[in-house]
């Protein structure tokens, strides 16, 4: 007992104390990253002889005032042109000479950019973790036997591991747009002054690098008159892709909600289902609809970035909010989230799913394929032997189990004597043979496509698909690392000037 009791005190201390930690952590909005470029300026100025060291001391002062009464719920101005009055009043009118070659305008700019920056890096994570947890179940599942379906129509066997990998190919190919748009976000606007530079010998790259930035914005112009506008539009474009990709997959699981058997569920209970109103047999897909909606949100939201940026002179604010911008991400991480917990929630019933295959004709394809590739038979004379399968079956209500093996010795004959006299009227297949290739297993296991669905593709794609899920993961880590350890490399350097 005693020893349950120390454990759970160790436990409460741990957690308190990771609690005060986390409170202590400033959130970093507009009002952390003007405090961050300011202490560089004073570094970096004073370092260069553009301010005096006593100046520079006094300032440095002034800001921590700032920050500290912020933190006892003080003022926490969002703009360089709100912020410059309390560290004025903090430090005296000297405070102003931190301003030289600066401006609103590159200023904003590069809050703006690494605040995005941030929020993508948070995306990241979670695109990645709910990609992984696809991967997981594609993994379960690679040898799970399903229909899959095009035009809403039953088309062809699959495994849904395979399936999955599908649309995990195209989660990653978003994380990647999320890396590209970053390492164009990754640039330091500052020292740009408001489009031209200044007449002040700034040190760029220093600032830049103070910042957490790995490169500057090489045209003034550009800084905050065209790449700060263009931005969030990239942004939009990359959660867009994202959101349709978790709409695609949403629709794609609830077409077997149309069933009445159906072969992929939600597991019942919590969030994920819930009863009807009226029907007492119904249990509703409550979590992928709001999964759904979440996505169709997300995409509102984004599209509104870009007609904010449409139709207006470079360098205005209309598309540059972050609030707006950081919304975008947010709803795009709330419908990750929820799609996460869809794919914890899944239930596949495999057997369901090969009963399903095996009551309709997915697999007449196969017949036409191995009519050409074993017997040289041209592929229409034996896609329409196939067919000819097909409208038999279905005109006497007879699955692929049930079709007699004589109706197709017959039907084989028919179509080859109209459209192939060349050819022997004699099915050359066996009715092994013939069982066994509109046998959904063997279709699957006979693939030779690169990329198909069988077992040796399989292992070589889920390999592939984790290593890219790793070397996201690692990224991301390497990115804050980076920051970090210029954010604690400036903090040292602005302590010193306090001292």
């Amino acid at each position: 007992m005693r020893m349950k009791l120390a454990a759970a005190s160790v436990l409460l201390a741990l957690s308190c104390g990771l609690t005060v930690q986390a409170a202590d952590k400033p959130v970093h909005d507009e009002f952390y990253w003007i405090s961050q470029i300011n202490k560089a300026s004073i570094v970096i100025n004073s370092r260069d002889g553009l301010l005096d060291k006593k100046d520079a001391a006094k300032i440095a002062k002034g800001l921590e005032k700032v920050l500290a009464d912020a933190k006892n719920g003080g003022k926490k101005p969002k703009t360089a042109l709100s912020f410059e009055p309390l560290l004025i009043k903090a430090s005296g009118p000297e405070a102003s000479l931190i301003h030289a070659g600066r401006s609103s305008q590159d200023m904003h700019a590069t809050y703006r950019a690494i605040i995005m920056y941030e929020d993508l890096l948070k995306l990241s994570d979670k695109l990645n973790d709910t990609t992984r947890t696809m991967w997981k179940l594609a993994e379960r599942h690679k040898a799970t036997l399903i229909p899959n379906y095009t035009n809403g129509v039953p088309a062809l066997p699959n495994t849904y591991g395979h399936q999955l990998l599908g649309h995990i190919a195209g989660l990653l190919r978003d994380a990647e747009r999320i890396q590209d748009f970053a390492e164009r976000l990754d640039r330091c606007a500052m020292g740009t002054t408001v489009l031209n530079g200044s007449s002040w010998p700034l040190d760029r790259k220093s600032m830049c690098n103070y910042l957490g930035f790995s490169k500057l914005v090489e045209n003034a112009y550009d800084a905050s008159q065209i790449s700060s506008m263009e931005n969030p539009v990239e942004l939009a474009g990359v959660v867009t892709a994202i959101n349709l990709h978790i709409g695609h997959f949403i629709e794609d699981t609830m077409t077997q909600y149309a069933q009445t058997r159906p072969w992929i569920l939600l597991q019942e209970g919590g969030e994920n289902t819930y009863a009807s109103t009226a029907m007492p047999q119904k249990r509703n897909p409550g979590l992928m609809n709001n999964t759904r909606t979440s996505a169709s949100s997300a995409i509102g939201l984004a599209q509104g970035s870009i007609f904010r940026a449409h139709n207006v002179t470079p360098g205005m604010s209309d598309p540059k909010s972050v609030a707006d911008n950081t919304a975008v991400v947010t709803a795009t991480i709330k419908a990750l989230d929820r799609m996460n917990k869809v794919l914890k929630a899944l239930v596949v019933n495999p057997e369901r799913a090969l009963e399903e295959l095996n009551s309709d004709w997915t697999s007449s394809q196969e017949v036409a394929d191995r009519l050409m590739r074993e017997y040289k038979l041209p592929f229409r004379v034996g896609h329409h032997v196939a067919s000819e399968m097909v409208t038999y079956a279905r005109q006497n209500n007879l699955t692929p189990l049930q079709f007699p093996y004589d109706q197709m010795k017959r039907i084989y004959a028919e179509v080859v004597a109209k459209e192939y006299p060349q050819g022997s009227s004699v099915l050359p297949m066996s009715e092994e043979e013939f069982r066994a290739t509109i046998d959904p297993k063997t279709i699957i296991l006979n693939r030779q496509t690169a990329g198909g669905p069988q077992p040796k593709e399989m292992e070589k794609m889920l390999k592939s698909a984790k290593e890219a899920l790793d070397d996201n993961a690692e990224w991301a880590k390497d990115q804050r690392e980076r920051m970090s350890k210029a954010e604690a490399k400036l903090e040292k350097a602005f302590q010193k000037i306090l001292k």
